[in-house]
């Protein structure tokens, strides 16, 4: 089992970093996400605390001898379920691989809040546990390494893809409509 941590700052209020986040994929440095679908989004009338669960499709250059492991396939879906919370000003993202889930797990947590010190600016919090599945611990403890190594590197390229989408949508919308259509933005 290994487990991956990363913390940053976006120079941008909570509620434009929530907005962006559904526009997050595609962006040109994580040219390995190629789809995502809405599988299911739901406001709850009490909390106001709006769930989307979505399917995104993934595809990405596999190593030779984990091709042979994993049966040739370089395709994988990921489930994952966020909720965005209006009155604490969080959005949590959960997801897990669908995707030989029997040999690889993959869980990550990403929260966004408001930094505490800057409300100018929004706090990204990303954890993941990575469990691989082998007779052979030597096998498992190579399949971790990449992984995490590889979650090291697509995480790297969507800040950078995700900085960009935030500009986009910084050039193109006022924060103060943004402060008020967070949770329209999301349900669309």
């Amino acid at each position: 089992m290994k487990f991956f941590s990363s913390q940053c700052s976006f120079d941008y209020p909570w509620a434009h970093v929530s907005a962006s986040a559904w526009k997050k994929y595609p962006n040109e440095m994580s040219t390995h996400v190629v789809a995502v679908d809405v599988l299911r989004r739901e406001v709850d009338p009490v909390s106001g605390i709006l769930t989307t669960e979505r399917l995104i499709t993934c595809r990405q250059n596999i190593p030779k001898w984990l091709l042979v492991v994993v049966g040739g396939r370089d395709t994988s879906y990921v489930r994952e379920v966020s909720e965005v919370d209006p009155v604490k000003k969080t959005l949590t993202l959960r997801s897990q691989n669908l995707t030989m889930n029997n040999l690889l797990s993959v869980q990550e947590t990403v929260v966004y809040s408001p930094d505490t010190a800057d409300p100018s600016k929004t706090v990204f919090d990303q954890t993941a546990r990575i469990v691989a599945y082998a007779a052979i611990q030597r096998l498992c403890n190579k399949i971790e390494d990449w992984s995490v190594e590889r979650f090291r590197q697509n995480a790297a390229l969507g800040r950078l893809g995700f900085e960009s989408v935030l500009k986009k949508l910084a050039d193109s919308v006022p924060d103060n409509v943004l402060q008020s259509t967070t949770l329209q933005t999301a349900a669309a």
